[in-house]
């Protein structure tokens, strides 16, 4: 029997960066990881500068800034004959986050920096080749029933390990087929998009003129999107129409016959061509008593926005925090209820926007292209990834800035602002705030051993443009609440103790 804090179930970018966030943290964690070594093919392709600011709170950004290049380029929606219809905003050197606005990247490289990263802490252990079988809750712990297939060759071990494992918590981050959330018993909800598309993986053998840019071609005739990785990689997403064969559409011949005439088996060799169905859909229920699950075990976009792996990177800094206070007993498990209530609102507002803009792409009526074209031409739409607030749950509902990421600019000594703040809650206030110092300073002294951080300039101007004297911030670095007076203070204060569910551990 292996005992333990928590067992995540699924290694791949979320579950390592969560158990990555655990460690750090000094908890035990098991993860649980069904292949042998990490899969060598692209998948996921792009992620935002948050993402790597979650990736710096678990001292990896350095690590990962070999093997990304900035997305700073943007994104363009053309029509079939080019023209433009949309543009992604983008601008050169450090974003709002701290960090380029967007990154591209190969998923391998990515997975290997973080299974090196859980290497630092001993009380991590992870176990390859071993899928969960079955997981019960039994109130006071999980027991888990795997089987460990030991063997070295590429034939199944004759006679798998059978391995019973108890943790004090479990999280699914087992992918959209997620076992643990069948065992938990989530349904989902149909966002509405379903779609088959053809996506394309491809090694240039030379240079060739191809944009440095994302490029979504909205072609009744065939909508398809190009991405620009990193290095001599491609990718091309093309939909798939009514009555195509996927066993067909995969096959060497028609994929060089629908890349033409922009690449040519003289330009380039074919690394995967696989179709995928796009898919929009929330978990009800991200949490069933001592059960979890996070990324895409609790939702699935369509890739139109590039926010897939974002959104299960949110999941796990916003899980990571919380799982530590419970397990330690600083809160009681009540703080996880807020997990679904502040996080499925937030990953719906980047879905819906991706349905909207697949809406868009995957016109293949004429009427309707023209009518579209007609509209965007004229005046082409730029647009951000969207900002949006935390749901209701461990924030201070009411105040200004409360559930919204605070920015990560610079300090006056060079530093990031989290370099600064550390990992814990922490205190922002405004220069001329000297009536509030005080009682930041006593408030930082409390129980919840909150950081009070002057930061200089930079905080000053973010905490002006939010139209507050100071903020609360969580460890996640979304504001819990902003104040201006003392009163209000105060008011964040017990709301904080009260959100926490500390007052039973006091």
């Amino acid at each position: 029997m292996i005992q333990t804090e928590i067992a995540i179930v699924g290694c791949g970018p979320v579950g390592a960066l969560l158990a990555n966030l655990l460690g750090q943290a000094g908890r035990e964690v098991v993860v649980l990881e069904r292949e042998a070594d990490i899969y060598p093919l692209p998948r996921a392709a792009h992620f935002d500068g948050e993402v790597m600011r979650a990736f710096q709170a678990a001292d990896l950004a350095v690590a990962l800034s070999g093997c990304v290049r900035s997305g700073s380029q943007g994104m363009r929606f053309v029509n079939a004959s080019g023209a433009l219809l949309l543009e992604r905003s983008s601008s050169a050197g450090e974003g709002p986050q701290g960090y380029a606005r967007s990154y591209y990247f190969h998923q391998p490289d990515m997975e290997r920096v973080l299974r090196q990263g859980l290497k630092r802490f001993p009380k991590v252990r992870l176990i390859r080749s071993c899928t969960l079988v079955a997981a019960r809750d039994c109130g006071d712990r999980v027991v888990l029933e795997a089987m460990q297939d030991d063997s070295t060759t590429e034939s199944p071990a004759e006679n798998p390990t059978e391995l019973k494992i108890e943790a004090r918590y479990v999280v699914g981050c087992d992918g959209a087929r997620s076992l643990v959330r069948q065992l938990m018993g989530s349904e989902g909800e149909d966002l509405g998009l379903h779609q088959p598309w053809l996506v394309v993986d491809v090694l240039l053998k030379r240079p060739v003129d191809l944009p440095e840019y994302t490029v979504q071609h909205c072609d009744p005739a065939r909508p398809r999107t190009y991405v620009n990785m990193i290095g001599n990689r491609r990718r091309w997403e093309l939909m798939l129409l009514q009555g195509e064969d996927p066993s067909v559409m995969t096959s060497d011949e028609a994929v060089w016959r629908l890349l033409a005439p922009q690449l040519t088996p003289a330009d380039a060799t074919i690394e995967r061509a696989v179709v995928y169905t796009f898919h929009s859909v929330i978990a009800r229920g991200w949490r069933s008593g001592r059960m979890m699950i996070a990324g895409d075990a609790a939702h699935q976009t369509p890739p139109f926005l590039g926010q897939g792996l974002c959104a299960g990177v949110r999941d796990a800094l916003n899980l990571a925090w919380k799982l530590d206070r419970v397990v330690t007993g600083v809160s009681d498990a009540r703080l996880l209820d807020s997990y679904e209530s502040e996080r499925a609102p937030h990953v719906r507002s980047f879905i819906e926007l991706a349905v909207r803009l697949g809406n868009i792409i995957q016109t293949t009526d004429l009427q309707v292209a023209a009518e579209r074209d007609r509209k965007f031409v004229e005046s082409p739409e730029v647009f951000s990834f969207p900002l949006p607030v935390l749901g209701d749950g461990c924030v201070a509902g009411g105040f200004t800035g409360a559930g919204r990421v605070f920015p990560q600019p610079r300090t006056e000594d060079g530093r990031r602002l989290d370099e600064l703040l550390g990992s814990g809650f922490s205190v922002l206030l405004r220069a001329q705030a000297t009536g509030l110092k005080e009682r930041a300073k006593a408030f930082a002294e409390t129980e919840l051993q909150v950081r009070l951080a002057n930061a200089g300039d930079s905080v000053d101007r973010e905490l002006l443009e939010l139209g507050i004297e100071g903020a609360v911030l969580r460890p996640d670095r979304y504001v819990f609440g902003g104040f201006n007076s003392a009163d209000e203070f105060d008011r964040v204060l017990n709301l904080l103790r009260e959100r926490l569910c500390a007052d039973a551990v006091r």
